[in-house]
């Protein structure tokens, strides 16, 4: 729970901060930084619960690349469904589904090689499970 709050943490910043700026109304942006992060915190929960527990995955959880591949489609999804629902924009909802989940892609990279840096038990333990499995 501590990884998922860190992130939503990260999440909130960048996504009221862009919010605003497609926007210009603070209101209407911090609206949408408040559900389109709420959402995602959500489903990253439910995310990182899939990476551990189902085998496929467990056996690539430790690289970050995948794991941030497969949060980011969840993530374009989530950001253009709330920006479209509150603005009636495609163009804003579009805007919005590109930009913001671009940054938070990256914010989540980071945010995954520092996890795994501080808590190694975690990558080991994923490493060990699979022996020599590539």
């Amino acid at each position: 729970m501590k990884k998922t709050l860190s992130f939503a943490a990260i999440h909130f910043t960048i996504a009221f901060t862009i919010a605003y700026i497609l926007t210009g109304d603070i209101i209407l942006g911090s609206l949408i930084a408040m559900l389109e992060p709420m959402v995602n915190t959500v489903a990253f929960y439910f995310h990182e619960k899939a990476w551990t527990k189902h085998p496929f995955l467990l056996r690539y959880a430790s690289k970050p690349q995948l794991k941030t591949a497969s949060f980011a489609v969840i993530h374009f999804s989530v950001a253009f469904s709330i920006a479209y629902l509150l603005t009636g924009s495609w163009l804003v909802g579009g805007v919005m589904a590109m930009i913001e989940p671009s940054f938070n892609t990256c914010a989540y990279y980071f945010h995954e090689r520092l996890w795994q840096s501080m808590h190694p038990q975690a990558k080991s333990s994923e490493q060990n499970h699979w022996g020599c499995a590539h």
